[in-house]
């Protein structure tokens, strides 16, 4: 059982950044491949970007690739999303999930475990 606890979301102005957090509980943390997804209101839930478990794969969707980065401690159990150059169409709820299948399955959305979400909300 892995319990996802996301954090560092609140309101900025577009061209900021924030830095989310991602808090993993259980043993097994490094052997997710672990990733964000985003859903805006009226919207479906969409991918952002995704890390292996040995960090050395990463993927991004177009809409973010550039602006945000993806990364983890395996030490800490936490995977970060740095979001820099936001815009306000970067305005959504972010989850957190974790995906025993590999990162190149979680980004097509197959994922064990899912976070309840932080709120980003970037204005004009």
């Amino acid at each position: 059982q892995v319990r996802l606890v996301e954090s560092g979301g609140g309101l900025v102005q577009a061209g900021g950044s924030l830095r989310l957090s991602c808090a993993a509980s259980g043993r097994t943390f490094s052997g997710y491949a672990m990733g964000w997804f985003r859903q805006a209101p009226g919207k479906e839930r969409e991918f952002v970007a995704a890390i292996s478990s040995s960090r050395i794969n990463t993927y991004y969707a177009d809409s973010v690739e550039g602006r945000f980065t993806i990364s983890r401690d395996n030490t800490k159990n936490t995977v970060y999303l740095q979001m820099n150059s936001l815009k306000p169409e970067d305005t959504a709820v972010y989850y957190c999930a974790a995906g025993s299948a590999g990162s190149t399955r979680l980004r097509l959305g197959v994922s064990d475990y899912w976070g309840q979400g932080t709120q980003v909300t970037v204005s004009s």
